[in-house]
């Protein structure tokens, strides 16, 4: 089950670490997606922000977020980011759980695989790589079982 929240106080303090974040090469014409992020922890309020940070600059100020439940345990509504807010959607069956969709204000629509937080380093590199790619035609479940990363739709096997 999906939680939602609505939280009035700023998200959980202490320093951002760096995003790990890939985009498609600045003139190049993105391919199925637009890149790879690659969070630390299955957290919206604590991974947003230093995601919007890193997007901001090139991209104008992220306004909104959909995401898949499938990954996520808590879906805020809003989360504050560095005087603004993103306002947080999900759609569960129109949206590849996989996948994250950031819009900005300019306004422009990112699609980035997410990859899951305990992937491992050397299939996320390759992810991060594939899924910036302008030739890449393959979704973010795609490009994770291309990868031997288990997927919402297929799980890590136990034991």
């Amino acid at each position: 089950m999906t939680t939602t929240s609505d939280p009035a106080t700023a998200p959980p303090s202490g320093p951002e670490p760096p995003v790990r974040l890939s985009l498609t090469p600045a003139g190049a014409t993105p391919g199925r997606l637009d890149g790879a992020w690659w969070p630390r922890s299955h957290d919206l309020l604590r991974e947003l922000p230093p995601l919007a940070a890193a997007l901001d600059p090139r991209w104008g100020r992220v306004t909104r977020v959909t995401v898949n439940p499938t990954h996520w345990p808590v879906i805020p509504r809003r989360v504050p980011v560095a005087g603004h807010v993103i306002h947080i959607g999900w759609f569960e069956r129109e949206q590849d759980a996989d996948e994250v969709m950031v819009c900005s204000f300019v306004p422009l629509r990112l699609e980035l695989l997410v990859i899951p937080p305990d992937a491992e380093t050397s299939a996320a590199l390759w992810l991060m790589t594939a899924a910036s790619d302008p030739a890449n035609t393959r979704t973010g479940t795609d490009l994770l079982t291309a990868a031997g990363v288990p997927t919402a739709d297929r799980p890590q096997a136990s034991g």
